[in-house]
């Protein structure tokens, strides 16, 4: 199983960051309600949400303590959805809460819109390969929306890639087994969130 972390900036370049070794984050047990205090501990040190990019390094360590210690996490997920291909397993949810921890099965061959998130992400492969293709805009916020692509990365399980609030994407599952992510995103901001459509040069809100 691979073990390296990545990170895609606001512009669509995909950046390989250090990886912490297996042998330093071994720590048993580790709940699931530790986990998310110790992200929203790191997350109260930004000084504004915007900012809280700036704390992914912290933010992928723990992810990557949470899956190495929490083998139940890598079990908790369903078949594919037989119309859209996808399923979502919510793993905490709570009126105002302010991350987003789900794990997401998708099937073969399901390819997402092209989109960005409104938030800063991290995306854990389980299981299954995707590819990951990074668009960026090439002209000014004020015009039609024209991007392009800046590049692509194959996840495979073990790795791990987080976003920058304003990285743009979109992902093909390939191969012939189910994708199983984990993904753990911060507060969205719907004003933020966008599903791009490069033939018309428009962006809506996703």
């Amino acid at each position: 199983m691979n073990a390296q972390d990545w990170f895609v900036t606001s512009d669509g370049q995909c950046q390989p960051r250090p990886s912490a070794r297996a042998w330093d984050l071994l720590r048993e047990p580790y709940y699931l309600h530790q986990f998310l205090t110790e992200i929203l501990e790191i997350l109260a040190n930004a000084p504004h949400e915007k900012d809280e990019w700036d704390y992914l390094p912290q933010i992928r360590r723990q992810v990557r303590q949470f899956i190495l210690n929490s083998y139940w996490v890598k079990t908790r997920s369903e078949s594919p959805n037989a119309h859209t291909g996808v399923n979502v397993t919510t793993l905490y949810d709570e009126i105002g809460y302010p991350l987003t921890i789900q794990n997401v099965t998708t099937q073969p061959g399901l390819t997402t819109s092209i989109h960005n998130h409104g938030t800063w992400g991290v995306v854990f492969q389980i299981q299954g390969e995707e590819r990951h293709i990074f668009w960026r805009r090439v002209n000014a916020p004020d015009q039609p929306v024209q991007i392009e692509i800046a590049g692509e990365h194959l996840l495979r399980p073990g790795e791990m890639i987080s976003f920058h609030p304003d990285a743009i994407h979109q992902v093909e599952t390939l191969g012939n087994t189910d994708s199983l992510t984990f993904q753990l995103y911060g507060d969205t901001q719907p004003q933020g969130r966008f599903q791009y459509q490069p033939e018309t040069q428009t962006a809506k809100p996703f």
